[in-house]
């Protein structure tokens, strides 16, 4: 009998409080550890939120106790945790990922790359490293909101062992502009079809407070070949749920790309050994 793992996708508004961010955050792990998963997935700076008028000014003892609350529920629930925060740094913002594990402690973090969007431009620069961790011996790796538009930032983890791509989100923008990604499937793409590997989405729904920005909603948990084992709506909060059968994310088409052609192999062979060298550093 092949290795499977329950996880869960939550899809939470992206401008509300840290008070009710961090209210909904608990709820849906006790849920998610109620429901059977061993991993639950939040969207992108699902904590602090993604309305940056907001954010910005939030005081950082207020986002690290955000945090420490954060992990106690994980550890008290025994799941992983995956969850977002902005943290302010000597230059701009990163735009974080903490991987939070059954004890409530935080083993592996992951800073946004290529950021989206005026205000994550303006307040935010990208992180240096590609995500490589482990949850319960199933190597994984991450990305966030619009590096999921660049599969390198994927597939070179998938070449390194890695089988599931956690993928928090917050696709707010323009309605119009919403709207069209709801209608192209443009706001997230299985990356399945690419790399053979399990893809887990956690995206926001929700207007900003003056009623500019909406979010797309479609949160999904596909399959290695694409389909869809779990799909949310475009307008309500909610948390969906799958069961990851292992031996289907069997990495054919990444490992495929590292023979042919011959002369990259070299090339992909050390960028994959460099992706674990930094996996353990701490974005800064």
């Amino acid at each position: 009998m092949g290795k499977a793992i329950q996880v869960s996708s939550v899809q939470m508004h992206w401008a509300k409080t840290i008070e009710f961010n961090v209210e909904r955050t608990l709820h849906y792990i006790r849920r998610a550890a109620s429901e059977g998963s061993r991993v639950v997935l939040f969207p992108e700076t699902n904590l602090t939120g993604y309305y940056f008028p907001y954010a910005v000014e939030l005081a950082q003892p207020r986002i690290d106790e955000a945090l420490a609350v954060t992990c106690k529920a994980a550890a008290d629930a025994n799941i992983w945790a995956i969850v977002g925060t902005l943290r302010k740094t000597d230059d701009r913002f990163l735009n974080l990922a903490h991987v939070i594990n059954p004890r409530g402690e935080v083993v592996h973090e992951y800073a946004k790359v290529n950021m989206a969007g005026t205000d994550e431009a303006k307040y935010c620069r990208g992180g240096d490293k590609l995500a490589l961790f482990e949850i319960d011996g199933i190597l994984c790796t991450l990305v966030i909101c619009r590096d999921g538009r660049h599969p390198e930032l994927y597939r070179i983890p998938a070449m390194a062992g890695a089988q599931i791509l956690f993928h928090p989100s917050c696709s707010s923008d323009e309605i119009e502009a919403v709207s069209w990604k709801r209608t192209s499937g443009r706001a997230q793409q299985p990356i399945g079809p690419n790399s053979k590997i399990f893809h887990c989405v956690a995206n926001t729904i929700g207007q900003s407070p003056d009623g500019k920005q909406t979010s797309s909603g479609g949160s999904f948990i596909r399959e290695p070949n694409g389909l869809p084992l779990a799909e949310a709506g475009f307008y309500q909060e909610e948390m969906i749920t799958a069961v990851l059968d292992l031996d289907r994310a069997d990495r054919s088409y990444v490992l495929d790309s590292m023979k042919h052609p011959p002369f990259l192999a070299k090339h992909w062979e050390a960028m994959v050994q460099e992706v674990r060298e930094r996996a353990d550093a701490k974005p800064r």
